[in-house]
């Protein structure tokens, strides 16, 4: 089996996924995101979930790549996965949005505003709240600047707890998979 980079592109990723010995694909967006589109074969677990349990995945894993939207919550993963000793684990290089503009295949569900978008519809909209109500209340101001430095530590930690957040709302999770159920899954081959 060949060895990937620690970062794969669409194009190298497609004529992987047509070998025989193609690796799994671990989709680490939220539920909600996953339903909207996702990469036709993939597996939904969620980063909170790939964290909680990376050891019982580590048994049902040979080589697997990790997608996001954009490659952030990806590198998380991988970071979580190598800490329990997993070593090969690659990312999807600029994640499903890059695997889209490639003109790769994508299964498309329902219409979903994916987390990053959810994210600046909230912080957005505090920030106006925040600059516009402190003309009637003194020092609401204040919430304008803490979202501001929310977002500048989302930024220089690559995290973000504005999302984390966001992907526990109802609307976007799914139906709960357990991890035994998830790691059968993920040791079946693939027809």
């Amino acid at each position: 089996m060949p060895r990937l980079s620690p970062k794969i592109d669409a194009a190298s990723l497609r004529d992987r996924l047509a070998a025989p010995d193609a690796p799994r694909l671990l989709d680490v967006r939220t539920p909600a995101e996953f339903a909207a589109s996702h990469i036709p074969g993939s597996y939904n677990v969620p980063l909170d979930t790939l964290r909680e349990h990376r050891a019982e995945l580590r048994g049902s894993l040979d080589e697997v790549v990790l997608v996001c939207r954009s490659g952030a919550r990806a590198a998380q993963a991988e970071e979580a996965l190598g800490e329990a000793g997993m070593t090969n684990v690659h990312i999807l290089d600029g994640g499903i949005v890059a695997w889209e503009a490639a003109g790769a295949p994508l299964n498309r569900n329902r219409s979903r505003w994916d987390l990053e978008r959810q994210v600046r519809l909230v912080a957005g909209s505090l920030v106006v709240v925040g600059v516009v109500g402190g003309l009637v209340v003194p020092g609401l101001q204040w919430l304008a600047a803490g979202v501001g430095a929310g977002l500048t530590v989302a930024a220089l930690t690559n995290t973000c707890t504005m999302g984390m957040l966001l992907s526990k709302l109802p609307f976007n999770r799914a139906p709960s998979c357990s991890v035994v159920t998830m790691a059968e899954l993920l040791k079946e081959r693939r027809p």
